[in-house]
Order: C-alpha cells, then structure tokens, then sequence
C-alpha cells in the first residue's frame, strides 16, 4: 500500500528523476544504510511493533521512516 507521503514525495521529486545523469542514477540505486544505523532502524521497528517505543524514539523512528520513504522515491526514478 503507498501512503500518502510516499505518493506526495513521488509527486515532488518527479522533477529531481527527469534529471538524473545515467551515472547518478546509478549511484542512487546502489545506495544502503550501514549495518549501524539498519540495525537501529529494526530495533525501534521492533518497539514500534511491541508498543514500547518512548516518544523520544518515534521521532527518531519517524525521521527514519520518512528518510527511508525519500530514498526509495529517488531510487524509483533513478530506475
């Protein structure tokens, strides 16, 4: 299901993708977070999921999500 951040960056970086140099698309694709900062990704995931995530932690979860959610859009059109 796309929510409707995703759709709402994927309207605002279309632009952005149209111009993307073949080289930097492909830099795009190849991007991935370090093993550090996934696997805090999947620890505050896991809280999410448990219902034991402190407020201070949803922010920096939301940040995540969000920031994961623009990569994605950019790596969509990079493809």
């Amino acid at each position: 299901m796309v929510t409707a951040t995703f759709s709402a960056l994927a309207r605002i970086l279309d632009p952005v993708g149209r111009c993307l140099t073949p080289e930097v698309a492909r830099a795009l694709v190849g991007l991935r977070t370090d093993e550090e900062t996934q696997a805090r990704i999947e620890e505050l995931a896991d809280k999410s999921t448990e219902g034991t995530l402190p407020l201070a932690e949803r922010d920096e979860y939301e940040t995540y999500v969000t920031a994961i959610d623009f990569l994605t859009v950019l790596q969509a059109k990079a493809r």
